[in-house]
């Protein structure tokens, strides 16, 4: 379910290499992200088209990428009841609720307030179901293909020069995991018992610092980390600002990976500088970003109200 842009494009690779024959379901707007993979159009929030569409269709296994709350995986789990050996559902690390205990572990308590908090009443609506379901939580996903901007927010200000403007202190820990780091995750739960009925984070098995991550992109684009400007401020002096002015949450965010690491037989294989140095070379500078023009006007307004600019 979806598969032609970012996570799904590395997954569909990666299955295909391991002999799998692979089917995408979305609406179409982009193309197939490889040649001769077939692709049923069609909307999954409308139940009748997906009836029409799905029915018939015959599959061992489903990824469900782009299911973001029950109403969009319920009409999955009715068309194929009985009929699949694993459904495997992407959730998302960002369900936790805050603690003061880190890093964030499978059974931890839920943030009824996260934006991503359907994604987890599917994860309990697949349990109660007894449905063969797996749930991945990835923390922050990198790497080629990255449609949020992340590494890329950082890569824009380093290679212009410009400071690079982090909230607080800079010593929040956060995490990141790279997207073919994760679809390997995914392909591990394939045919693996052990996997069935279980969440797992996935994510990169190290942590990092804000300024830290700064750094490291830095590097990653061929600069000394000295060679930067970081900047810190205040947020909460800046909430009447209308856009994104920092791409992480500020707070400490990163979760414990040891259960996916033993059941499924993983670790991921990019530490942050060469994933990092992957997704410069082999999208940002490939694409043209380094020379695209950059909104940089919410930079400049911090700027000004700390008198910088």
């Amino acid at each position: 379910m979806g598969g032609n842009r970012f996570i799904g494009v590395h997954l569909t690779q990666m299955l295909l290499e391991k002999g799998h024959n692979v089917v995408l379901f979305n609406r179409g707007n982009r193309s197939a992200p490889l040649k001769h993979v077939k692709t049923i159009i069609g909307d999954r929030t409308n139940i009748a088209q997906l009836r029409e569409k799905l029915s018939t269709e015959n599959f061992d296994v489903i990824f469900d990428n782009s299911g973001r709350k029950l109403t969009d995986t319920k009409p999955l789990t009715m068309i194929f009841k009985n009929r699949l050996r694993q459904f495997i559902y992407m959730s998302s690390a960002g369900v936790y609720l805050n603690s003061d205990q880190m890093p964030y572990m499978e059974g931890d308590a839920i943030d009824p307030k996260s934006r991503h908090f359907g994604k987890y009443e599917t994860e309990i609506y697949l349990m109660d179901k007894k449905f063969p379901y797996t749930s991945i939580r990835p923390t922050y996903i990198y790497g080629p293909g990255n449609y949020n901007d992340l590494e890329a927010w950082f890569f824009d200000r380093i290679i212009r020069d410009r400071p690079i403007l982090i909230p607080g202190d800079g010593l929040q820990f956060t995490q990141l995991v790279h997207v073919k780091d994760l679809a390997g995750a995914m392909c591990q739960v394939l045919d693996n018992p052990q996997a069935v009925g279980q969440i797992y984070n996935v994510s990169g098995d190290r942590f990092i610092t804000f300024d830290g991550l700064a750094r490291s992109c830095a590097v990653a684009a061929g600069k000394s980390p000295d060679s930067i400007r970081i900047i810190h401020y205040d947020p909460k002096q800046f909430n009447s600002i209308k856009g994104k002015a920092f791409p992480l949450r500020v707070q400490h965010f990163f979760a414990g990976v040891n259960k996916a690491m033993k059941d499924l037989k993983w670790k991921p294989l990019y530490d942050l500088i060469t994933g990092l140095e992957d997704s410069f070379e082999n999208d940002y500078l490939a694409f043209g970003r380094d020379k695209a023009d950059i909104d940089f006007s919410i930079d400049e307004e911090i700027l000004q109200s700390l008198h910088l600019a």
